[in-house]
């Protein structure tokens, strides 16, 4: 099976639109999906951290551990047509790093179990 390409969330509001989605909290991320309900196969993910996390460089690290998180686990739980946005909680930053992915694909899975599959014509 092929995967989907993953590329960036970039526009503000796409990220308010997947604010309006399900979500998953799992340790120390906290999950966002939404269906876009277009043609397009691709992944699209975006990464957030509020200050409640830190200064600037404590939410840069926290930004990169979920990049690289994501990077390892969306190729093989993402759904294709989906819009992600993984939002940083407090302990993202001194989580080990196989918890992390723990928390990171759990909540894909969870998120991936409550809604139906979409139908391939």
């Amino acid at each position: 099976m092929d995967t989907p390409p993953i590329t960036r969330l970039t526009k503000r509001s796409e990220f308010l639109a997947c604010a309006q989605a399900p979500s998953c909290a799992k340790g120390a991320v906290v999950v966002q999906a939404r269906a876009r309900g277009d043609d397009d196969p691709a992944v699209r993910v975006g990464f957030t951290a509020t200050k409640r996390i830190g200064g600037a460089v404590q939410r840069n690290r926290a930004k990169r551990r979920m990049r690289e998180a994501a990077r390892r686990v969306l190729p093989d739980h993402a759904r294709p047509g989906h819009d992600y946005v993984l939002i940083a909680r407090g302990g993202v930053i001194t989580r080990p790093w196989d918890r992390l992915l723990d928390d990171v694909k759990t909540a894909l899975v969870r998120l991936a179990a409550d809604r139906p599959a979409p139908q391939i014509r």
